[in-house]
């Protein structure tokens, strides 16, 4: 079972699932290894969630567990750091304080709001609340550095009525955003949490996992973003059908920030 690299605990503000829940699913399901990505989303919008992540107490946590299933499976140190440029010192602050094993970069909030909440489309629109997000994504890409790889790029279409857009409409800005992150060194995950929301694919779309690759990118993360433990590798097999299709036969992991290539 190919590992798991997005993985949210009751330290996430949006899960009640015990780290040690979702590692015996891990082990269950015959993964080797799995990272832990809960949320850090400094000055996040008010919503039901703290998304502040209590990351002391999450790392003595995980170092206590990796010492109890290090015969089981191997447990690596992650986080989904929430970028927005105005928080961008405390953001290289967390990162010069603590270490990890590998930093997902995410974009949830486009002009102070959540996709999530359907305030976004009510107030932008179908077409505008996709170029508006799209467009803080390629601003956030563009100014940060210290980050692995970018989560979930599309993920507003989870929660768009529709749940399509027209990628014709958009390919400007995620022609640019995947130049950047090739530039940069940067993976691009691939989000399998979409199947759990009725999609057909996963997190971003096939024509823009096709792009990248057409664009020489090559380094790609795969995670599930599951905050249950039914959640864990939702998906995987018909990800990696489909990125086969599309020309990958590697995926990257990373320990201690370094990536390591797998073969798919």
């Amino acid at each position: 079972m190919l590992p798991d690299f997005h993985v949210h605990t009751e330290f996430s503000g949006d899960s009640q699932t015990p780290v040690t829940a979702q590692i015996e699913r891990a082990i269950e399901l015959g993964m080797e290894t799995i990272c832990i990505t809960d949320h850090h989303d400094i000055d996040a919008p008010e919503g039901d969630c703290c998304f502040l992540l209590d990351i002391p107490a999450q790392q003595k946590r995980l170092a206590e567990l990796k010492e109890i299933y290090a015969d089981r499976i191997e447990i690596l140190t992650g986080i989904e750091l929430g970028l927005q440029s105005h928080v961008k010192d405390a953001i290289d602050e967390v990162l010069n304080t603590y270490e990890f094993d590998f930093v997902l970069g995410s974009c949830h909030y486009a002009r102070g709001m959540d996709p999530y909440q359907p305030a976004y489309f009510d107030q932008l629109g179908h077409d505008e609340g996709y170029r508006v997000f799209f467009e803080a994504t390629l601003q956030r890409v563009k100014q940060f550095d210290d980050f692995d790889s970018l989560s979930h790029l599309d993920y507003l279409v989870r929660y768009e009525k529709t749940q399509h857009y027209d990628y014709a409409l958009v390919r400007d800005l995620i022609d640019e955003i995947l130049q950047v992150l090739i530039m940069k060194n940067k993976a691009l995950e691939v989000n399998s949490g979409s199947f759990k929301y009725g999609l057909n694919q996963p997190n971003p779309r096939l024509e823009i996992l096709k792009r990248y690759r057409e664009l020489g990118g090559h380094r790609i993360t795969l995670g599930s973003d599951a905050h249950k433990p039914e959640q864990l590798g939702i998906g995987f097999e018909e990800t990696k059908r489909l990125l086969k299709s599309c020309g990958y036969h590697t995926l990257t992991i990373f320990k201690k920030r370094t990536p390591i290539e797998l073969p798919l």
